[in-house]
């Protein structure tokens, strides 16, 4: 008769156990906010400038794009090759409040010396010549009618992005699309969107964007270094709670059929789960996450433009996951921070040219040669990525099964029993 087995051995695991990933991101987190809270220039040692305060709090919100990417690619299989159109929207929603509440200050001021006060009318008047004068405008556009509402804009960063990944993924998913086939529809969607934002007459002042992001409304006395600072807390907490949460949907049910999905999907539906449903709610939330990362980027990067819309940019953001190793949560935030702070590190003019006497290198012009180099080395000789050293210091490695595997990488459960 089989002795039953001890309770012990029929309880889950603790999440912390089952991932010890989150006590070293959090412990890095926290390291990273306790340096830069000593060496900024606001009210630290000035060790760092305000610049490299911004640059380290951009590279958090791209590490936050780079969690929802693993999510939808690493975890779901879906390549997309579009949530940076969800993070640039998040953007372009933010902006707009933060350039119509700070041309209403200006205007205000202005026309505060006029012998009799402006009418509210006025006013709206001066705010729409001042933003939409550059390309030839003087009404504001009906998509800026919320945009004196920071709640409402607040509303729409999640709204926006939300709202086209679900009526992009029911579309897609409800016909079946998948693999090579989805990654062009999503590609076609953000370039369709790109070229739209390209024009004039969208509402959102075409190839010239939205600038001036930098400048907090009703904070005019408030400096760059401290308003950098605030923006890094933000987008280091944004990042931490996101990470926890995505950790702990992955720890469960919901990250069990998602990876399912990834491996077989026809025998998921077989089994009677509603793939499309799962597949739709994982696109929709990870649109969201680039929302909500892309609104706390452009307030430090000072400006957005149709180009951030490009589909090089969400090319980008596959290369950081599969550099990192994709279906490692630790992995893509690895890869977003390394490829992000390597590329500033490049393109900074810091990197001294290579003379070869027939021809000089310059890494400004030869760093995304050298960061698809890497994407091929890594595909070819690493396809775990750097999450993938974490994996052997732990003493991990692929279960040996004997069969040959039939999912789509290495260590999927899938495998074809070997014949004796």
């Amino acid at each position: 008769m089989t002795e039953p087995a001890p309770p012990d051995a029929l309880s889950p695991q603790p999440l912390l156990r089952r991932f010890p990933s989150i006590i070293w991101v959090m412990a890095a987190l926290a390291l990273l906010v306790l340096a830069v809270s000593v060496m900024n220039p606001a009210f630290g040692n000035g060790a760092i400038s305000t610049s490299f305060v911004k640059t380290l709090g951009k590279t958090l919100c791209l590490c936050l794009a780079a969690l929802a990417m693993d999510i939808v690619w690493g975890y779901t299989g879906i390549l997309s090759l579009g949530h940076m159109a969800f993070f640039a929207l998040g953007g372009y929603m933010i902006g707009q409040w933060l350039m119509y509440a700070r041309t209403e200050e200006i205007v205000v001021h202005a026309l505060a010396s006029n012998p009799i006060p402006p009418t509210p009318q006025e006013v709206a008047q001066g705010v729409a010549t001042q933003i939409f004068g550059v390309v030839g405008g003087s009404d504001m556009p009906a998509v800026w009618t919320f945009a004196h509402s920071l709640p409402a804009q607040l509303a729409l960063v999640v709204l926006v992005p939300g709202l086209l990944a679900l009526v992009f993924g029911w579309l897609a998913f409800r016909s079946r699309v998948t693999g090579v086939y989805l990654s062009i529809l999503t590609q076609a969607m953000t370039l369709a969107l790109s070229l739209y934002l390209f024009q004039n007459d969208s509402g959102l002042r075409g190839n010239n964007g939205l600038s001036g992001l930098q400048n907090m409304p009703g904070m005019r006395g408030t400096s760059q270094d401290l308003l950098s600072v605030w923006f890094f807390f933000a987008s280091a907490l944004a990042l931490a709670l996101i990470y926890l949460v995505l950790v702990r949907a992955v720890a469960g049910k919901f990250g069990s059929v998602i990876r399912a999905i990834r491996d077989d999907e026809a025998r998921v539906r077989f089994l009677g789960y509603p793939v499309e449903s799962y597949k739709l709610t994982v696109f929709v939330a990870t649109g969201v996450i680039c929302g909500i990362a892309g609104a706390l980027y452009y307030p430090q990067a000072g400006i957005i433009n149709p180009a951030e819309l490009a589909p090089i940019a969400s090319i980008y953001l596959a290369v950081w996951v599969a550099i990192g190793g994709r279906g490692r949560l630790y992995g893509a935030v690895i890869g977003a921070a390394f490829v992000s702070l390597l590329s500033t590190w490049f393109t900074g003019g810091r990197v001294p040219s290579v003379p070869l006497g027939f021809y000089t290198i310059d890494w400004v012009d030869w760093w995304q040669v050298l960061l698809g180099l890497a994407f091929v080395a890594v595909t070819l000789l690493a396809p775990k990525g750097i999450g993938g050293l974490f994996d052997l210091a732990q003493g991990l490695r692929t279960p040996d099964r004997k069969g040959a595997p039939l999912g789509p990488e290495d260590g999927s459960l899938q495998e074809q029993e070997a014949v004796e």
